[in-house]
């Protein structure tokens, strides 16, 4: 079984930090500009701290890429840090409530949590922002677009989003939050504004969709494989993200089964898109069920915490001594919401892409095609 495999490694003030992606079709056109492009939307978004001025990501293509296309074999990506000061770093030995510092201590037997924050930090989703970049360009190739934003920050809460992909993504740039509804955007600016008066940070909501995406990726055979438990561990991965939904998610525990489940029906004139005819009224199951894509968009949201590290520390203790004592303070954001919106669409992009591999292999981007164009005649000829 083909597979595509993403791994990062990197400190938040080492040298760099890297992306290793194996398993991408061999020929497959990469653009670095559009790597480029992501990696600055993670680095933007109203709330952000001082290290987004300090750092002008760019993914330097390491290995894998010859002449603007996949190599058979890994691609490496390198994000080079500006702020390289590893070896000259303070040790932490004051835990921030919220953070991987007194946890990781635990688990690694670590008396400095300088050698876990600097791994655990949000600096590493550069990594992951780049992957998934390429991820997006196959699962372009296929028809798929898979398109992320804010629609919550605080208490101020986004209109629905339109259902189009590209208008979506056109308000979205638009906005200092990454929220594609303007009044939304504006009350969103006044809450980050007013907590970091206060010296507090806010968590919010990130809705992620993809479009075109064609029925049958995961399996119900094995619980590693269901697509859904993929989509919500990836996303779960994504530092502060605490909860996941996929379509209704946690409404569908409040309704009926006769409101929850989507109608089947069949539309003859939609055969070639995605949902090869098979048509829904409503997307409440959010394009998965049994584990697998419906043919419809799929649909994700993720709730995110509000930064752990605060200008006013909360109370904590000194590992060593055990004396009761403020957290320690890192320079940090306001709020990371905007910019966990990038990695959520980079993450999703990459399991759905790593989906479409399992099921077409392929060695080559052409044989990818050809075992899906193959796999389409099949499934209209059902």
């Amino acid at each position: 079984m083909a597979e595509l495999v993403v791994r990062t490694a990197g400190e938040s003030h080492g040298p760099a930090v890297i992306a290793f992606i194996e398993g991408l079709p061999a020929g497959l056109p990469v653009d670095p500009a559009r790597i480029d492009a992501d990696l600055a939307r993670r680095q933007g978004g109203y709330g952000r701290g001082g290290r987004q001025q300090i750092e002008k990501d760019h993914a330097e293509i390491l290995a894998g890429v010859r002449h603007g296309k996949t190599l058979p074999g890994p691609v490496v990506l390198v994000v080079r840090n500006r702020d390289v000061r590893l070896e000259e770093c303070p040790e932490l030995s004051r835990p921030r409530p919220g953070h991987a510092d007194l946890s990781g201590a635990l688990a690694y037997l670590e008396p400095d949590m300088r050698n876990i924050l600097e791994r655990a930090s949000a600096r590493e989703t550069a990594g992951r922002v780049a992957a998934g970049a390429l991820a997006k360009m196959l699962l372009a190739e296929f028809g798929v677009d898979v398109v992320a934003w804010v629609s919550r920050i605080g208490e101020a809460v986004a209109a629905e989003a339109p259902a189009d992909a590209a208008e979506i993504r056109r308000r979205r740039d638009a906005s200092d939050v990454y929220c594609p509804d303007a009044a939304a955007t504006a009350a969103m600016k006044a809450a980050i504004d007013a907590a970091g008066a206060a010296g507090d940070t806010l968590g919010g909501v990130i809705d992620c969709v993809a479009w075109g995406v064609p029925p049958g990726l995961g399996s119900h055979t094995q619980w590693t494989r269901k697509l859904d438990g993929r989509i919500a561990q990836a996303v779960m991965s994504i530092q502060a993200v605490k909860g996941v939904e996929i379509g209704l998610g946690y409404g569908a525990a409040k309704r009926p089964g006769s409101r929850v489940h989507d109608p089947i029906g069949y539309d003859a004139a939609r055969r070639e898109t995605s949902t090869l005819g098979f048509v829904r009224p409503t997307n409440l199951a959010g394009g998965i069920e049994g584990g697998m894509s419906n043919g419809q968009p799929i649909v994700v949201s993720a709730a995110m915490k509000p930064i752990a590290t605060l200008k006013r520390p909360l109370p904590s203790i000194n590992l060593k001594t055990k004396a009761a004592e403020e957290a320690s303070y890192e320079r940090s954001d306001v709020c990371a919401v905007p910019a966990a919106s990038v990695v959520v669409e980079a993450v999703v992009a990459a399991e759905l892409a790593a989906a479409l591999v399992e099921k077409f292999g392929g060695d080559s981007l052409g044989q990818t095609r050809a075992a899906y164009e193959a796999w389409r005649r099949a499934a209209l000829g059902l």
